[in-house]
């Protein structure tokens, strides 16, 4: 299941990458959450870790992510792991069309109503 958050980015990190070849790095995004800001570390791994090659810092971000969970010598571990990043607004996809205005509509648009062949 995928969430999303938004948020201003506080901290990008260098790229790691390990003798097995795994890749990741990391990104913190300040969520504004009431009174209390929450710094939210997200990682992003393999191909995906050059979606952050054209992120800034302070650059208001959304990021798509997923919950990742592991046990390990009995302990718990959680990651959230990005793969989705949209800087700034978000523009609207291709096929998103903006509602038409009245001010769009013809005046006469109601007499040819009559006319549809269907």
């Amino acid at each position: 299941m995928a969430y999303d958050l938004t948020g201003k980015v506080k901290l990008i990190q260098d790229a790691q990458t390990f003798g097995s070849g795994f890749t990741k790095r990391e990104m913190v995004v300040v969520v504004e959450d009431g009174k209390y800001p929450q710094e939210i570390n997200l990682e992003f791994v393999q191909d995906k870790v050059s979606l952050l090659d054209n992120v800034q810092v302070g650059q208001e971000v959304t990021v798509t992510f997923d919950i990742r969970g592991r046990e390990y010598n009995g302990r718990y571990f959680n990651n959230l792991q990005g793969w989705k990043i949209q800087t700034g607004a978000a523009a609207p996809a291709a096929d998103d069309k903006p509602p038409v205005a009245d001010k769009d509509v013809p005046a006469d648009f109601d007499e040819y109503e009559d006319d549809i062949p269907f």
